[in-house]
């Protein structure tokens, strides 16, 4: 990812919390020398400090065979929104998009639940923990029969993360009168999306004024 200086976060803790936060993410890798993708939701967990993704696609989508033979990249999407030049306090300027993403990298590891089913167990209770804690009392009161058959019909993973990127493109490369003048006008907007990445920018700019104190 291009990430210039004025844009790049190396915060571990703010990253994954924003992974956590966004957790439906894009898993790429290669096949055959052609990238392929999945759109799935992710566990992230972090162990001696040591980030980790795991997850699961349908044993059908044969993305999962590609795991393990190379790296894999996971990208987490923020909000995002059009910024035009109109705000800015210069007019000789031109529109363009503030965003948050998070690239993750790393080697990913099939499980089975043939192979390791102490590791798929795991799997699903992360994920159940998750996404659904309420759901885990009935999920362990089906028969073992229909809980084998919906595990048999998946392959799960955990990606070890080798290398995280974050870009919180957030105007920063403008002057203080611009990057506030934006978020008050993403703010003022009626859509979540672009009034998130206004209360972003606003943050960003309360904090930039408290670290210089």
């Amino acid at each position: 990812m291009y990430v210039p200086p004025a844009f790049r976060e190396d915060d571990m803790e703010k990253l994954v919390a924003f992974m956590r936060d966004n957790s439906f993410a894009t898993v790429v890798s290669i096949m055959n020398d052609i990238p392929v993708a999945s759109h799935i939701p992710v566990v992230v967990t972090v162990e001696n400090g040591v980030v980790k993704l795991s997850g699961h696609l349908a044993k059908a989508n044969s993305q999962w065979q590609s795991f393990g033979l190379g790296e894999t990249l996971a990208i987490f999407h923020g909000p995002h929104a059009y910024i035009s030049p109109s705000l800015y306090e210069k007019k000789e300027s031109v529109p363009t998009w503030n965003y948050i993403a998070v690239h993750a990298y790393g080697l990913s590891q099939v499980i089975t639940l043939e192979d390791a089913p102490e590791l798929m167990d795991q799997m699903i209770d992360e994920m159940i923990e998750t996404y659904d804690s309420d759901y885990k009392s009935q999920w362990e009161d089906l028969s073992d029969h229909f809980r084998e058959g919906m595990m048999n019909g998946i392959i799960a993973f955990e990606m070890t993360v080798t290398k995280l990127e974050g870009k919180y493109k957030l105007s920063q490369n403008r002057s203080h009168y611009d990057q506030s003048n934006v978020a008050q006008s993403l703010l003022q907007s009626t859509e979540t999306n672009v009034q998130s990445i206004g209360a972003a920018m606003k943050q960003n700019l309360e904090t930039d004024v408290e670290s210089s104190k």
